[in-house]
């Protein structure tokens, strides 16, 4: 990444309008600033001459006073700037994993880092940074330009050391940008390897493997935190080069100024003015530096932001259909995962109208990659799939952290009335339990619906399923956590769904087999109907 690129405002486009605004005020900082020492001078020069006070004395504080209204004004644009985009970045970046097949988004716990942390360290990059550089690129010269014409020697210089400071800062930066790269990728490391964790956890403990998974835990945690450690050090140790190189420059035009002083080669006024502005053409170079140390996972996450949202659009996994259409058609249709070397699907030929469709094969033939072929959640390697948008219930459905009517009508209109939303749950044998809860249809579920039995939820989703108008609906195995009344209930609920749509379902269940309208059997390495 470099310091600035233009692929930013491209990008992020909710950081142009404040990016300029930080910039235009950070211009007037510098040019109040560099009044500032005029007005100072004045003072100063007023009292040691016993002149009239009330004129400098009014400029000074009005120019502070001035100082203080753009200092709080930059604090609040930054606070909203980062706010509105980090927010933007983490939105743009799910909107377009959505519209692209799951093959090619990045694996889970890459994206987990990159839409958490990674939009929200952005917010100090755009919010800091930019705006430090901007000021950076401007006020140094316009320092250098009065010092020039208030005093020449030095404005000289300031002018020759100047650039000993951007050089340490480039040199320092390339090892910080080097150090938090090592540091995402050991975030990422922690963070796949937690996730992993917390998902097998049951599997884990039930073959008593989670004390060493514990222990592996904790060696990708210091493994992060050195990555850290090594990070800051980095920081603190080139903030205070960059602040001693400053100091070193700004003492050698204070010792220059102090000694032609002495000497009566200059007057006070001029004096005081050029040592007051010395230290402000250093000073926006000094913050850019520090600026960039806390900005510099930003960096790093932006480059990956940016990678992401420049990718070339995928091909479509889902040729369009008549939206009103139930009817699914698939031909030669071939698939296989990325990095393997034989298809899981070979040549599938499947025309699904209005009426029941159940698929079965043995464990890990394709059957859930199908149904993710025909939501257009996955792209093909050969073949099409024409569809119109279509409903698809997983084997673990999401659910939001929300009440139960949120997660009913999610997907769908959320205007759906109170009945209509007790009946979808009555047809699926779930009144009784939402009943039971403390509020009802408004009681909230935890992540991933905790509050709710494994049973619960898949009749939560499947009351869902008959609230939508999605005239394809794809069901993925929806009697695998039901008791042997349920599971009568589910299979009528699907029967009566196939009525009048296009009802594809995945099971192992030969009493739903026994209702079907079609039967698709995979085999492994082949594919029979």
């Amino acid at each position: 990444m470099r310091p600035f690129d233009p692929k930013v405002l491209r990008t992020l486009p909710e950081a142009r309008r404040p990016l300029a605004t930080l910039a235009a005020v950070g211009v007037a900082q510098g040019v109040a600033t560099v009044a500032t020492a005029f007005a100072l001078s004045g003072v100063v020069v007023a009292v040691v001459r016993g002149a009239d006070l009330v004129t400098p004395a009014t400029w000074l504080a009005a120019l502070f006073l001035a100082r203080g209204l753009l200092a709080l004004t930059a604090e609040r644009v930054a606070a909203s700037a980062g706010v509105a985009v980090s927010s933007g970045a983490r939105g743009r970046l799910l909107r377009r994993w959505l519209a692209v097949p799951a093959d090619l988004r990045p694996d889970p716990a890459r994206a987990l880092v990159l839409a958490d942390q990674g939009a929200a360290s952005v917010e100090p990059y755009v919010a800091r940074y930019l705006p430090a550089l901007v000021t950076a690129a401007v006020v140094p010269p316009l320092a250098v330009v009065v010092l020039a014409v208030v005093d020449w020697r030095s404005a000289l210089v300031v002018v020759l050391t100047l650039p000993l400071l951007p050089l340490f800062a480039a040199l320092i930066g390339a090892t910080t940008r080097d150090a938090t790269a090592r540091r995402w990728q050991a975030l990422s490391a922690l963070s796949g390897h937690f996730l992993d964790v917390v998902r097998g956890l049951p599997t884990l403990v039930a073959y008593g493997r989670a004390q060493r998974q514990t222990e592996v835990v904790g060696e990708v945690s210091q493994r992060h935190r050195r990555a850290t450690m090594a990070t800051l050090r980095l920081a603190f140790l080139s903030s205070a080069a960059l602040e001693l190189l400053a100091t070193i420059c700004v003492a050698i035009v204070a010792v220059t100024v102090g000694l032609r002083l002495s000497h009566g080669g200059l007057d006070l006024g001029t004096a005081l003015v050029a040592i007051l502005l010395a230290p402000e053409a250093y000073w926006p170079v000094r913050r850019v530096g520090a600026e960039f140390h806390s900005a510099a996972d930003g960096a790093e996450a932006l480059a990956l932001l940016t990678a992401q949202l420049d990718s070339p659009e995928a091909p479509t996994a889902t040729g369009a259909a008549e939206p009103t259409l139930a009817r699914v058609v698939a031909e030669g249709l071939t698939y296989t995962h990325p990095g393997a070397t034989h298809p899981v699907i070979d040549g599938l030929d499947l025309t699904a109208g209005v009426g029941l469709t159940v698929v079965t094969g043995p464990s890990g033939v394709g059957k859930s990659t199908l149904l993710e072929l025909l939501a257009g959640l996955r792209a093909p390697s050969h073949g099409c799939v024409v569809a119109p948008r279509t409903h698809l219930v997983t084997q673990r459905p999401f659910l939001t952290p929300g009440s139960v009517r949120a997660n009913l009508t999610l997907g769908t209109d959320p205007q759906t009335s109170t009945e209509a939303l007790w009946a979808a749950l009555r047809r699926v044998g779930l009144d009784g339990p939402v009943a039971a809860l403390p509020s009802g249809l408004d009681s909230t579920l935890g992540d991933d619906g905790r509050g709710l039995s494994a049973g619960q939820r898949a009749r939560l989703v499947l009351a869902r399923a008959l609230l939508g108008d999605a005239t394809v609906v794809l069901l993925d195995e929806p009697t695998a956590h039901l008791d042997p009344a349920s599971v009568a209930t589910v299979h009528e609920v699907v029967t009566e769904l196939a009525e009048r749509r296009c009802v594809v379902v995945v099971t192992h269940r030969s009493e739903l087999v026994a209702l079907a309208d079609q039967h698709l059997h995979l085999r492994p390495a082949a594919v029979a109907a």
